[in-house]
């Protein structure tokens, strides 16, 4: 409480005394209320996290309940659900309506609760995204926002009488959007907004938005939700003559939502998604005070640049300690191959994107945000090439790291063209990203269980060998592994109690052989011995 408090004074000063009280009666409240207690406080490092949207991957909750098997049959020990909460859907459920309800389409919250209870009975952990940045204009709040410039809600979003403010502020959606400002005829006011202009800001300047926010997410903790996906974390704080990313405030409030929940109970992750370089993401960690977790985001577009040119030595410059600074020991980074956005190029040089689009946009259509990404499925991406697949797989896994599985990725799963155009027709959006976000593909997965031999076969099976090889040897994954690279193979070793895991990655084009070991090109060994 005391922690709570001086950070409240370093955003608020001492002028909203009241309501830091009103926050403190409300912990304490949620503190009596708590049922659910994580015995196991660094979970998020065990196993791996698959990603998948419910309706897309299930139907519905009830859906979902059934296919717990096949996601416990791959390894998988944390689920994360995409956007649940209510919302128009018109950025795909990250535009909120009602933080405190499961979208009705998917199912009530009676059965989300009962869908939490069957996860943790299964042996894994749920998270969930939540957008703390912004709501949908269908949202209650901004209803009563927008009604008239005296409302009490007014000032839980960001007005102003024209669109100037805040112009260092750059736009993020580059050829969807051409302003951060809406025009509201109602008022006739503009509304800020960092992403569509259906998801107006919120504004954290008003106290009653962040404790409000940890209302919801305390709301959630107590059903059982074991980490939040803080959407958007890097543009909570706004400031005239700043670009508003990253600002000394925004951290200060993720601050305040670890020591609020961890006040309730400890083990609830807080996970930034900070699309950011990682000397600015480690920020996110603070002194291992602030999220407990974060994404690599430069780390994925250097895998592929380095099997496009078959020079791992892209994997290693990222991953120096120049490029990506040591954590604090009880925080994580989590590692991916692809997820529900697009493959960033906002990292790499302006000659590494010419390449990237050069080698991976195969149809102009994919293209996002004016060529700073790439949209598509890894089997698109890489040409249905699975040898590179399963390199880029074991690529990840040599390094310390959660990997991050996006449904479908693990049965070859392509992008889906109708998809695509019934969301562009459905919500206005040339938005490249449905491609990979189409509904997963049941029966290709029944056609490879046939077991009939195909390279999507090949595939299923060897991202499932890699995956139980991690959850059995949990002790040595968690390890920092010695990375070197001997005539572009990318070599990792890694020690403890007694056992030695070595990772051999193949990125040429021609066999090799390492150590009396042959590689096939584009291809990969394991080993794990005693020592």
């Amino acid at each position: 409480m005391k922690r709570i408090e001086e950070l409240w004074k370093k955003v608020y000063g001492d002028n909203e005394s009241k309501k830091m009280d009103d926050l403190m009666k409300l912990l304490d409240e949620k503190k009596k209320k708590n049922k659910y207690f994580q015995k196991d406080k660094k979970w998020l490092e065990k196993g791996i996290i698959y990603s998948l949207y419910v309706d897309h991957f299930s139907r519905d909750l009830k859906g979902l309940k059934e296919k717990i098997p096949y996601l416990k049959d791959l390894g998988v020990k944390t689920i994360w659900l995409l956007p649940i909460l209510e919302s128009p859907m018109q950025d795909q459920g990250f535009d909120i309506s009602d933080y405190y309800k499961v979208r009705s389409d998917l199912g009530t919250n009676e059965e989300f609760y009962e869908l939490i209870d069957l996860i943790h009975e299964n042996g894994m952990k749920i998270i969930f995204d939540i957008a703390v940045n912004h709501t949908s204009v269908e949202h209650e709040y901004f209803k009563k926002s927008r009604s008239s410039k005296v409302n009490p809600y007014r000032d839980w979003y960001i007005w102003n009488k024209d669109n100037k403010k805040y112009n260092s502020t750059r736009i993020l959606f580059k050829g969807m959007m051409d302003s951060n400002w809406e025009y509201d005829e109602k008022t006739g006011e503009y509304y800020f907004h960092r992403f569509y202009e259906i998801q107006p800001d919120l504004n954290y300047k008003n106290p009653d938005v962040l404790i409000e926010m940890i209302n919801i997410l305390s709301f959630w903790k107590l059903r059982g939700i074991d980490g939040f996906r803080m959407d958007a974390a890097p543009f909570l704080w706004k400031e005239e003559g700043t670009n508003s990313e990253n600002l000394e405030k925004t951290h200060l409030i993720l601050k305040i939502f670890r020591e609020a929940l961890d006040y309730i109970s400890e083990g609830t992750t807080l996970i930034a998604e900070a699309n950011q370089p990682p000397k600015d993401v480690v920020e996110y960690f603070g002194q291992g005070d602030e999220c407990h977790a974060a994404y690599h985001f430069p780390l994925m577009p250097k895998v592929y640049l380095a099997i496009a040119e078959n020079k791992p030595e892209y994997i290693i410059q990222t991953l120096s300690e120049k490029n990506t600074p040591k954590i604090p020991d009880n925080c994580q980074w989590l590692v991916f191959l692809r997820c529900h956005d697009e493959l960033t190029l906002e990292f790499v040089t302006e000659e590494e994107r010419k390449k990237m689009l050069n080698y991976f946009l195969h149809d102009k259509r994919w293209s996002f945000r004016e060529g700073e990404g790439i949209s598509g499925r890894l089997m698109n991406l890489f040409k249905g090439d699975i040898r590179k697949i399963l390199l880029a797989y074991s690529s990840m896994f040599s390094i310390r790291g959660t990997f991050i599985n996006y449904y479908g990725d693990e049965i070859g799963m392509e992008n889906n063209d109708d998809y695509y155009k019934i969301m562009k027709e459905i919500t206005g959006y040339s938005d490249s990203r449905y491609f990979n976000r189409g509904p997963f593909d049941w029966e290709l997965l029944e056609e490879i269980k046939s077991g009939k031999e195909t390279d999507k076969l090949n595939l299923h099976k060897k991202i499932k060998e890699m995956i139980k090889t991690k959850n059995e040897n949990e002790e040595l994954f968690n390890q920092e592994a010695q990375l070197l690279i001997d005539d572009g193979i990318l070599v990792s070793k890694r020690y403890k109690n007694g056992k030695k895991l070595l990772i051999y990655n193949n990125f040429n084009d021609k066999e090799k052989i390492i150590e009396d070991i042959h590689l096939e090109p584009y291809s990969y060994e394991w080993i794990l011995k005693e020592e």
